[in-house]
């Protein structure tokens, strides 16, 4: 079996497809992985994977203290679907650029845990358990709905991934070279390594009671919290149901009555999608139809608006017949505020904070992992994002992490007026003004000169168009716009600054 070799920011030029042992592409349309990724049992099994990694100490204190799931739980599915693609595609120029990008990403998640044991996101031990548990979940989702795959096709499946962790420039061995090593490797890691961590009962019992709406779905609050309130507790039972015996012993993770027959019921319905017509069950676009938003630039957000539409008339109909008490808003719930989507922004900063509060805005945008304070992790989540989106090289990307980081360092100076090392929703209101410093602005004079192609100062109608349309899903008005440097930042400045709403940068930071 052959491996891809290293890959990194300095690879240049195509390479030869790696193959497994008898001829066949690890990377492509061809690879097996595409076959799991378009199949709607693999919603469940990613699930199942996710909270096999959370259990492992190193990745579950990573997520607790970097990653936006709980806040922004579908804008991390779609941006790791994306990575997915890319890392499997049939383009080697592709998957090297998405490779060095998650190897930067991970270089800068390291830190110690509630324990203070040392975690460090580039550990190669780390890496190849996260990669364990995505085919591993494959294996045992085609085992559960009755249809267990056979071994030369596991075997492929297998050396897929691990081209994929060699793709990341890990090296042989992290990963055992053969189907029987690997399940001792794997049953080992179960019995010995995995945890009951704050992240596995995050996701198991929290995660999917409180799970915001996605985009598509924000205009029917009311719909969507009755589904949930269903939802959760099911996905959460079958996802126990279909965890490694060992390990649901040692975590003390209680079953369901019921739960194993509900599980193998799941994955066997979801399995039953294979007979639908080819092409109506991809997962590339179920996500991106769930992202879609208001003012969204895809055809299909305005039939989508339409048909939100009849439902919310349909609803204010139902209730004049059956009036229902009457209801808190999420910020009087204390729950996090929905999201203004394409709302237009106010004439005015005063406008705006009458439309969106202080406190509004610090959960919604600045509020990136959902914990209830501002540190570092948040400003860092909003760097990440914005590279994603833009598909920033190394040099711009790093502008930009050391842009926020100096911002990050402004803001512990001003606003951080206990001297925890955070800044609380209170000491955000009490001094909301201190927001908009030097480091701000140097953070969107980097956001300008990376729209800025052609280095001329301005940025053009189409430069404008490509900036919005690329890194915001949002067309915009007017063919002829002339978007100065000090504009563009005077504009930055005001949705950062909580002063002003934004039609393009509201869906970007607040869409979960």
């Amino acid at each position: 079996m052959t491996e891809a070799g290293s890959s990194g920011a300095g690879s240049t030029g195509p390479r030869a497809h790696p193959q497994d042992g008898g001829g066949r592409s690890l990377f492509g349309p061809d690879a097996q992985f595409h076959r799991f990724f378009n199949d709607p049992r693999w919603a469940l099994a990613v699930v199942r994977a996710t909270v096999l990694e959370a259990a492992h100490p190193q990745v579950g204190a990573a997520l607790i203290d970097n990653s936006t799931f709980v806040a922004h739980p579908w804008r991390r599915l779609r941006n790791t679907l994306v990575s997915l693609q890319r890392m499997f595609g049939a383009d080697d120029r592709t998957r090297q650029r998405e490779a060095a990008r998650l190897n930067r990403l991970h270089a800068r998640l390291s830190g110690t845990d509630a324990q203070n044991r040392a975690y460090d996101a580039m550990d190669p031990a780390v890496r190849a358990w996260v990669v364990a548990t995505l085919f591993e979940s494959s294996v045992t989702m085609c085992r559960l709905s009755g249809q267990p795959l056979d071994q030369a096709t596991m075997e492929q499946l297998y050396a897929e991934f691990r081209a994929y962790l060699a793709a990341l420039g890990d090296r042989a061995g992290h990963l055992p070279p053969t189907l029987p090593e690997f399940w001792r490797y794997y049953d080992r890691v179960v019995e010995e390594e995995l945890e009951n961590t704050d992240a596995v009962r995050l996701i198991l019992y929290k995660l999917f009671d409180h799970l915001p709406a996605p985009p598509l779905l924000e205009g029917l609050p009311t719909a969507w919290a009755a589904g949930r309130t269903v939802a959760g507790p099911v996905i959460g039972a079958i996802t126990v149901a279909s965890l490694p015996e060992a390990f649901r012993r040692r975590a003390g993770l209680p079953e369901t009555p019921g739960a194993q027959t509900l599980m193998q019921g799941a994955y066997l319905a979801a399995g039953l999608a294979r007979f639908l017509p080819e092409g109506w069950v991809r997962t590339e676009a179920v996500t991106d139809l769930l992202s879609l938003t208001p003012g969204s630039d895809d055809p299909r957000a305005a039939a989508l608006d339409a048909l939100r539409g009849q439902v919310k008339r349909a609803g204010a109909l139902f209730r004049l017949v059956a009036p229902l008490p009457a209801q808190r808003t999420a910020e009087q719930a204390g729950q996090r505020p929905g999201t203004r989507g394409a709302e237009r922004a106010p004439d005015s900063p005063e406008a705006a904070a009458r439309v969106r509060g202080s406190g509004e805005f610090f959960t919604a945008v600045l509020d990136q992992t959902g914990d209830g304070y501002l540190d570092w992790p948040d400003l860092a989540a909003m760097a990440r994002e914005l590279s994603f989106r833009l598909d920033l090289d190394e040099p711009q990307e790093t502008r930009l992490y050391n842009a926020f980081a100096a911002w990050w360092k402004e803001l512990q100076a001003d606003l951080d007026v206990n001297g925890d090392g955070r800044i609380s929703a209170q000491e955000y209101a009490d001094a909301v003004p201190s927001l908009a410093g030097p480091a701000l602005i140097r953070v969107a004079e980097v956001l300008f000169d990376v729209t800025d192609a052609d280095g001329n100062q301005y940025i053009d109608a189409e430069e404008y168009r490509a900036l919005f349309r690329t890194g915001f899903h949002r067309s915009v008005a007017g063919g002829e716009v002339r978007y100065s440097r000090a504009a563009f930042v005077k504009d930055f400045l005001s949705f950062m600054s909580g002063r002003a709403a934004s039609t393009a940068y509201d869906p970007l930071f607040t869409q979960a």
